[in-house]
């Protein structure tokens, strides 16, 4: 495995221990209720339900009823050591060559870049293709790995010969660094290091990890991926730093987030008429990040969320209201996985300027108040990304019961790209905003046709129609 290392300072979580000091009561609280929402679950069961005790080598003959006496089987082994795996561990178990790059920022944030030189079908080399994948909100790089080979989008374009690295947006689970400042240190530390938002990743995260990669591998351009946030942040970038339009091949918007007025998560409608006092709030008692998955979460995933105990719909529901409802694409026996790296951390003006989103109809920089917005932008209101900047060529891949990327909010967002090669619509009227990364079909559905799209690279002229039927030879 290979490491690079700023020689600034950098402040470093050994086994989340500096964050599990501050986070403890907000996580034990959290477990909490969660279980005694699981115990009423239980108990206005009408009817008892079968179960199975199960061991890690073998299974048992007792049957018991949950009326009777409640057992739990055991969770697959693999499945509970995947669910505390790094990313780069995964990756390295499952038999890909892995490397662990740092790159510091404009700003000092330093992010970890996870590498996938290659795999048994393709050893690692120089020369390949490269790719860049960005997660999207509360998310890392595990998240393009995590279902395994063979259907994580990071294994299946390693598979295609491309040397893949998968980003971490600063102030995720891998990026809680910085030269300056500690995350979870001083009070004036913590406001310091917290204080940024979508806006800074496209500004600074974007470029740096682009530059950093490019002079890596010595190339001149390269392939990008995001995913919901992921996408923001590029546009972002393309808008307010153009001239990185020059470094991308193609760009490839999966479940695109930048207009947000026809969203239909139930709790986003809910909160985002209140997201101004929540600003407010949040600064005042110095609630700048929202909570990274711990080892409460990691505990719940495996109690409650594997497969055969009852209380598993509970974890699907709880990722549908918000997502979208789609339960055939969700592989529950991976939950305690997803629960195991998800949510990764962000901070909380990363939701703030989404919940702005919601209530402006536009797709503009933070609202920092009138006040605010004269001494920052010298005018009340903030101002639109300017998306006429984004010249390179995007593909967009949405779908029909996205809850956040809705298909109006994502068709105003193509008519306001000027260079739009590729508009997909995912065959499959139930695949929502999680299913573009974990979807259990997703390789055929979707990901077949972001690697045939990305073979197009070599026949694209900049603002021309493209038959993507025709395209290749």
């Amino acid at each position: 495995m290979h490491f690079r290392v700023n020689d600034s300072f950098i402040v470093r979580l050994s086994n989340r221990k500096h964050f599990n000091k501050l986070s403890a009561n907000k996580s034990e609280i959290m477990f909490i209720i969660f279980g005694v929402a699981v115990l009423i679950a239980v108990c206005q069961a009408r009817e008892p339900t079968l179960i199975t005790r199960f061991d890690l080598n073998e299974t048992y003959v007792e049957n018991y009823t949950s009326d009777e006496q409640l057992i739990f089987p055991t969770i697959d082994p693999s499945i509970a050591e995947d669910a505390t795996l790094t990313t780069p561990q995964l990756i390295n178990k499952y038999g890909y060559k892995v490397e662990v790059h740092y790159v510091t920022t404009d700003d000092g944030y330093i992010l970890q870049l996870h590498r996938i030189t290659g795999g048994e079908k393709y050893p690692a080399k120089n020369g390949k293709k490269v790719c860049i994948l960005q997660h999207g909100l509360l998310d890392s790089s595990a998240t393009w790995i995590l279902t395994g080979p063979g259907h994580g989008l990071g294994y299946l374009l390693a598979d295609e010969n491309m040397d893949v690295w998968l980003a971490n947006s600063r102030g995720n689970t891998y990026s809680c660094n910085h030269t300056t400042y500690n995350p979870f240190g001083s009070s004036k530390d913590r406001k310091k290091f917290w204080d940024f938002s979508w806006d800074e990743m496209g500004r600074y995260d974007l470029p740096a990890t682009i530059d950093y990669v490019l002079a890596e591998t010595g190339q001149m351009k390269l392939q990008f991926v995001g995913h919901s946030q992921g996408t923001t942040a590029f546009f972002v970038m393309c808008s307010e730093r153009p001239e990185y339009n020059q470094k991308i091949e193609m760009m490839h918007a999966l479940a695109p987030i930048a207009f947000l007025s026809h969203v239909i998560s139930p709790p986003i409608r809910v909160i985002a008429p209140f997201v101004s006092i929540i600003s407010k709030i949040s600064s005042f008692i110095g609630l700048n990040y929202i909570t990274p998955n711990d080892e409460f979460l990691i505990l719940a995933g495996k109690l409650i969320c594997r497969d055969e105990v009852p209380t598993q719909i509970i974890c699907e529901n709880l990722l549908f209201l918000v997502m979208g409802y789609a339960s055939d694409q969700l592989n529950a026996t991976l939950l305690p996985v997803i629960l195991g790296h998800t949510p990764a951390g962000s901070a909380t003006n990363q939701m703030i300027q989404y919940g702005q989103e919601v209530n402006s109809g536009h797709f503009r920089q933070f609202d920092h108040g009138r006040i605010g917005n004269l001494l920052r932008y010298k005018r009340i209101s903030p101002p639109d990304y300017n998306l006429n900047n984004v010249k390179v060529p995007v593909a967009v891949y949405y779908s029909q019961d996205d809850w956040l990327a809705d298909v109006k909010d994502t068709e105003h967002l193509l008519k306001s790209l000027p260079n739009v090669i590729n508009n997909y619509i995912v065959p499959h009227k139930k695949f929502n905003h999680i299913d573009f990364v974990w979807g259990i079909d997703a390789p055929f559905l979707l990901y077949d046709e972001i690697v045939k799209t990305m073979k197009l690279s070599n026949y694209i002229v900049p603002n021309m129609d493209i038959d993507i039927e025709n395209a290749l030879p």
